[in-house]
């Protein structure tokens, strides 16, 4: 078994430096030598064969079920040679990428019961798990580093007052937040636009946590949250932001998606969508990440997103692409987990614990190595609503960091 596995692994690592040494003791290096040096362990022929049989999906699992050991280095330097590859995918498993592909909509079918159901996977795990990691506001969605000394804190706080700046908000504006995660944006823009916000979720847990942290702030006249789904909330509304979700719709329901914003935003609305996205065309979804981290999700294209768009009937005013902010996002969040991994293992156990090391650091090295970005589109119903110039963008931002120097404490968590 370890000569098939020198074999496949020599013709797929061809960058980089990566000791194997597999069960039968057989040690062997891969790549051109460059780079800082990893070496990985094989602890049963098992591993060995699922790796084979399945590399994008037997390579999380192997590592989380501890039949593969990290000899030097990292999973995450690991994880760093093995995407930087010139093939994305290995050449001996891109008809198993092929078969996945053909079957992409029946993985991301996703109504209403099955959305919900998705959604609690991931977000309604037990809260303390994301405070470990996440910064004080809990902003589970890419962050923005204003500098290369920015803080995790700051660069949450400056994802948020650069989204409201491309609201364009006045005061009493009502404004949907469709994926309202903890409720950190929502509360934000009540409290430092003005704003009347409506947050919807389909996470219990985030529910709770964010309908309290209004509560506390005395902000719930300004700031509710509701356990809905966005395609039943009634309108209009004058703004609407939704950060992090648009993964989680599935791509034949893009149209719906887009037809129901444009249903919801008033004629001089504004509206702006922030999501994960890949530079390269359409793919799928990695099936470790599917199985074990994201059911139901899928990483867009702007070229299936754009079209969706247009058929709506909304304009494009603007789009940015943030492309290395995530990947320092990944970092801070793995950095403070991994520090933090004995209180993890104490709430969950020492697989779960692997699980998301494995989820964050190939989550980071994707935005490092591949070719994965974060895409904001703003979107008007006509033309004239925004300004025809990008420079309001920093005068609003200056505007609002006037206002957060003023408003007292950071928002924090109900109850820390």
């Amino acid at each position: 078994m370890s000569s098939l596995l020198k074999f496949v692994l020599d013709r797929f690592i061809q960058r980089g430096s990566l000791t194997v040494i597999a069960a039968d003791g057989n040690r062997f290096t891969c790549g051109d030598g460059t780079g800082l040096p990893a070496a990985i362990r094989f602890l049963t022929r098992e591993a060995e064969r699922r790796l084979i049989l399945d590399p994008e999906l037997a390579f999380g699992e192997i590592y989380m079920d501890g039949q593969l050991t990290v000899e030097q280095g990292s999973i995450a330097d690991v994880l760093a040679i093995a995407l930087d590859q010139p093939d994305a995918v290995p050449r001996w498993a891109k008809l198993q990428w092929l078969t996945r592909y053909l079957m992409r909509h029946l993985q991301q079918f996703n109504p209403r019961g099955r959305s919900r159901r998705n959604i609690a996977h991931h977000y309604d795990l037990d809260g303390r798990l994301y405070s470990l990691f996440l910064d004080a506001d809990k902003q589970y969605s890419c962050a923005y580093f204003e500098t290369p000394d920015s803080t995790l804190d700051d660069a949450q706080l400056a994802k948020k007052r650069h989204i409201a700046a491309k609201l364009v908000l006045s005061d009493d504006q009502r404004v949907l937040d469709i994926g309202s995660g903890w409720g950190g944006l929502g509360l934000y823009l009540a409290e430092m636009a003005g704003a009347d916000v409506t947050g919807v979720t389909l996470s219990e847990e985030q529910l709770a946590i964010s309908n309290a942290r209004a509560a506390e702030k005395k902000l719930s006249q300004r700031a509710r949250f509701l356990l809905q789904d966005y395609r039943d909330i009634p309108g209009p509304f004058d703004r609407i932001v939704s950060v992090g979700m648009f993964e989680h719709v599935g791509l034949d329901y893009y149209d719906r998606f887009f037809k129901r914003c444009a249903e919801l935003l008033s004629h001089d609305g504004v509206m702006l969508l922030h999501s994960i996205g890949r530079s390269e065309g359409p793919g799928i979804t990695n099936p470790w990440i599917a199985r074990y981290i994201f059911p139901g999700g899928y990483i867009p294209a702007l070229s299936e997103v754009l079209p969706a768009i247009e058929r709506a009937g909304l304009l494009v005013t603007d789009i940015e692409i943030l492309r290395l902010h995530y990947a320092e996002t990944l970092k801070a969040w793995r950095e403070r987990f991994l520090a933090r991994r004995e209180e993890a293992e104490q709430l969950y156990d020492a697989r779960f614990v692997r699980m998301w090391e494995f989820y964050l650091a190939s989550s980071e090295m994707s935005f490092r190595k591949q070719n994965n970005m974060v895409f904001q589109i703003q979107l008007t119903k006509r033309q004239g609503v925004v300004p025809i110039t990008r420079d309001y963008i920093l005068r609003e931002e200056s505007r609002l960091r006037a206002i957060e120097r003023n408003c007292g404490p950071k928002l924090q968590l109900a109850g820390e």
